[in-house]
């Protein structure tokens, strides 16, 4: 096609995008290990350094469809140059940081970053070859849970070692190189539809992601009775309810409601809540369960940097089935990926739930909840691209994405709630705590793997895998 612009080979594409991705993802649980340490070095308590973790979840939820959004619009490469420099911006404040104000306002700057992931699918869909797209999103996607689990396991050897300073100083160089190798070898979309952003929709979904991961997050602090953490969640509805008459009602909505009520949407959208819930929940009880002192009865007495090694096999199986999903996508279809996905992560806290006596029992148990995520996040993001026109593949992404996050912030301060509410005379949990916690949180990757079972087998006819755009300069 004369004039047309040279495509760059999708494989250098991926190579960059995936390099965004994992940056962004360490950044989402290095600190979670690490806030006794930040606690300890800024003087501050317990209820703020909290606040470190729980405000990039908030920032990522309000910025991820917006992004998006504009990315669908705009242009995704462009949009992608901008969240990384904002996110290189937050990672820099984050790293100069001396008061826990600061770094709260740097970790509210990097949850920005969180729209890398809708932005990459748009831009996987818009240049992969269409029996490239499935596994490309599929390896993409897995990277959040891959450099989560990274996170935890990095976390300690830094801390210990260098300072908290570094959790974002190191993190900071391959930021600023996936800016530099982004406009150098990122191709700008070949699909622009234009519009405009519904501010209205974007203030009121703020709003109520606010309210809510306020409340969630504050529960355990301030009781799940207290008249604060029900008000806000009440107050939260009420938010939801007008959302959705505003963007029912607009011309060009933030989010399509109608977008959202088709059943490949909802019911993906139901199940990773679920599998967010599960993952986060790992995060904090495995290794709060084998950091547990000597004489509790239970655990294995480990340093912060032993309790990472505990998920390492999570890491690896995350690393090793993620491509699997594009080739079961293939054959089958991302919805038995995914069913395989939330089974094999209940399998794990089903294990945790009932044996724990032995370190290879965690590691077994760690493995399986690797592979289960692997497998369904992967699953995930293609069945949410399969279900939606390319025109809206950056918004309901980024949707997706926020239903995990609130997912893995209501079960973390759950099971964390918890176990809390076990503590015995000598201030450690009791055991039961956290058999409890394991078992919740099998039951909801059991209704996680229903809400898969109810996935259309197909997507659509007319959308997704079966429309794939033919990328500029293809010649067709």
């Amino acid at each position: 096609m004369t004039g047309a612009p040279q495509r760059q080979h999708y494989g250098l594409t991926f190579a960059v995008l995936a390099l965004a991705g994992i940056s962004y993802s360490l950044l989402q649980s290095l600190v979670a290990p690490a806030l006794p340490v930040i606690q300890r070095d800024l003087h501050t308590s317990t209820t703020d350094v909290t606040w470190v973790f729980t405000v990039f979840l908030l920032s990522a939820s309000v910025a991820t469809p917006i992004a998006g959004r504009l990315g669908d619009m705009f242009g995704k490469e462009r949009t992608l140059l901008f969240v990384l420099g904002i996110l290189a911006v937050g990672t820099l404040v984050s790293a100069l940081a001396n008061s826990i104000a600061l770094l709260v306002v740097g970790r509210v700057i990097q949850g920005t970053g969180g729209a890398i992931f809708p932005l990459a699918f748009g831009i996987i869909r818009d240049e992969f070859p269409p029996r490239q797209v499935a596994s490309g999103i599929g390896f993409m996607s897995a990277l959040l849970g891959v450099g989560g689990g990274a996170g935890i396991v990095l976390a300690g050897p830094i801390v210990q070692h260098l300072s908290y300073h570094w959790l974002f100083w190191l993190p900071l160089v391959p930021i600023l190189a996936s800016i530099v190798a982004t406009h150098l070898f990122v191709p700008e979309s070949p699909l622009k539809p234009g519009g405009r952003v519904n501010w209205s929709g974007a203030w009121l979904l703020t709003a109520w992601l606010v309210t809510l991961l306020i409340a969630t997050s504050e529960g355990p602090t301030w009781g799940w009775t207290d008249a604060r953490v029900i008000g806000l969640y009440l107050l939260s509805l009420v938010l939801v309810v007008i959302w959705v008459m505003v963007e029912s009602r607009a011309r060009e909505p933030l989010v399509d409601m109608a977008m959202m009520r088709l059943r490949g949407v909802w019911t993906t959208n139901l199940a990773a809540t679920l599998l967010g819930f599960g993952m986060y929940s790992s995060f904090i009880t495995i290794p709060q369960f084998v950091e547990a002192p000597a004489g509790a009865g239970y655990g294995f007495n480990a340093s912060v940097t032993q309790a990472g090694l505990f998920l390492v096999p999570s890491t690896l199986g995350m690393l090793a089935v993620s491509p699997l999903a594009g080739r079961i996508a293939h054959s089958v279809g991302s919805r038995v990926a995914l069913m395989a996905g939330a089974l094999l992560t209940m399998i794990c806290f089903i294990l945790l739930s009932a044996a724990h006596t032995e370190r290879w029992e965690i590691y077994l148990a760690s493995a399986f909840l690797g592979a289960g995520i692997g497998l369904a996040f992967a699953a995930l993001a293609n069945l949410i691209v399969e279900a939606v026109p390319p025109g809206q593949t950056g918004v309901a992404t980024g949707m997706n994405t926020i239903m995990r996050t609130i997912g893995g912030a209501v079960g973390g301060q759950v099971v964390a709630s918890i176990i809390s509410a076990s503590l015995e005379a000598s201030g450690v949990p009791a055991e039961r705590g956290f058999t409890i916690g394991f078992a919740i949180a099998a039951g909801a990757l059991f209704v996680s793997f229903l809400s898969a079972f109810a996935v259309p087998r197909k997507p659509a006819a007319g959308v997704g895998a079966t429309a794939e755009p033919v990328p500029a300069g293809s010649g067709a």
